[in-house]
């Protein structure tokens, strides 16, 4: 992975295969193709406000990850996408029920 934050944000975007029109679209008009694009060359660094949006208009990294290159905090896989994305769609009832399901997928009894 990347070692800058231009660079994990050029990844980040790219694995999705978005232009920087679409992922300035994604923030909804907050951010212009031509601010992302100078975040990405490093012309620009990138506020907290800013990593925060892009990294939920990206919504397979945490803003974290785009300023720290935390290890632990991987790009997301297609599938842990749509479970994230889920949780985040969901009321207080479905977001218990989706913890509930996860914790029960990975239990195991013992024999």
């Amino acid at each position: 992975m990347s070692e800058s934050p231009a660079g994990r944000l050029r990844a980040a975007r790219t694995t999705l295969g978005l232009s920087l029109s679409q992922l300035a679209d994604l923030t909804g008009g907050t951010y212009s193709k031509s601010r992302i694009g100078n975040y990405e060359q490093g012309i620009r660094r990138m506020a907290p406000a800013a990593a925060q949006a892009l990294a939920k208009a990206l919504g397979n990294v945490s803003a974290q990850y785009l300023l720290f290159g935390d290890d632990a905090k991987e790009m997301l896989t297609a599938e842990e996408r749509r479970l994230l994305d889920a949780y985040r769609n969901s009321d207080a009832a479905g977001r218990r029920w989706l913890i509930e399901c996860a914790e029960r997928a990975v239990w195991s009894p013992k024999a």
